[in-house]
């Protein structure tokens, strides 16, 4: 793997390259070639992630509750967010994969995307320090959490929406994804919403969460009318 490369991409520099590769090493490879994977490094590297947005949000963020910080927070390191800032980078390009994995397109599997950012985290933790470490991601993260920070005091579309269509009883909503379509790094979800076997509108977005909360929004809005 070309570890030069994959540090030029996200921009750190690292002083040893062994725990770079080891960060990028799926277990499924480790396996077949009996060294170690980046298990370990997901671990402590989810911890720093949770603590570096913990310290952002209490230091920047005064007029948010503990209980609205937890949610900001759980917005941020999660899944997507960590699967997006992969694809930013070309994680996939550099990920050392067993054949099974290759085989199936692991390489576009959010889970390990996302599990591969916070090893890649847990290395520049232990190769440059904290300082480093929280530049990389604040810089990565620092917008997206300024976004949640926005919303967390508000119901979603979602939410609002089942709501109201629940007042007088259960009723079975349902939004599945009708369409699919870009690159991996410019994604654009089309999602359904279908109440009681019905069709009522659709959403599009760059995630199928989005989609899903822009279908909603535009059944609230057509309910207004």
């Amino acid at each position: 793997m070309n570890t030069k490369a994959f540090q030029e991409k996200i921009g750190i520099h690292f002083k040893n390259e062994e725990i770079l590769e080891r960060a990028l090493t799926h277990t499924s490879y480790a396996y077949e070639h009996t060294i170690e994977s980046n298990e370990k490094l997901e671990f402590l590297g989810d911890a720093i992630l949770e603590f570096v947005i913990s310290d952002f949000l209490y230091k920047n963020y005064n007029n948010l509750s503990e209980g609205e910080m937890t949610k900001v927070r759980a917005g941020c390191v999660c899944e997507e967010s960590l699967y997006k800032l992969a694809i930013k980078h070309n994680f996939s390009d550099f990920l050392n994969l067993g054949k099974s994995e290759i085989v199936s397109n692991g390489t576009k599997r959010p889970t390990i995307l996302a599990d591969s950012v916070e090893a890649v985290i847990a290395a520049m933790y232990l190769d440059a320090g904290l300082e480093k470490t929280k530049e990389f991601i604040l810089k990565n993260l620092s917008e997206i959490v300024e976004n949640a920070s926005k919303n967390v005091g508000q119901k979603d579309y979602k939410t609002v929406l089942q709501e109201k269509l629940q007042e007088n009883g259960d009723i079975n909503i349902e939004y599945k994804t009708i369409k699919e379509e870009g690159p991996d790094h410019d994604k654009k979800f089309t999602v359904e919403l279908v109440v009681n076997g019905k069709p009522l509108t659709t959403g599009e977005g760059a995630s199928k969460k989005l989609a899903e909360m822009q279908a909603a929004k535009k059944a609230l809005e057509n309910d207004r009318r």
